[in-house]
């Protein structure tokens, strides 16, 4: 389903398709929108574009875990456990080592 956001978000891209923070923003609302696999293309970009962005390698492994890919979410989820500890996130940290118990 496509939102206002969603269309809002994919102009912005069409425009700048290198512009990390409309392709992150595009992700996060395709994936509020059930749109998984749009969203995984734009949050894989921002992960492959800018490799200390801690945020969207959490909800990129999210997302996989909602799609059952349970080995590739593990990896970037501990990858962004390495950046939460070493940017001093402490809440972010938490969160994944919570997360990560579960595997």
């Amino acid at each position: 389903m496509t939102t206002p956001r969603i269309t809002r978000f994919r102009a912005l891209v069409a425009k700048q398709p290198t512009n990390e923070l409309f392709l992150f923003s595009l992700a996060q609302a395709l994936d509020a929108a059930e749109e998984l696999t749009e969203a995984e293309t734009h949050y894989r970009a921002c992960v492959e574009t800018k490799t200390d962005w801690m945020l969207p390698r959490i909800l990129l492994g999210k997302l996989l875990l909602k799609t059952g890919r349970k080995a590739e979410a593990k990896s970037l989820l501990e990858g962004a456990l390495w950046l939460a500890v070493d940017q001093d996130h402490d809440d972010p940290a938490m969160e994944l080592r919570e997360l990560l118990k579960t595997f």
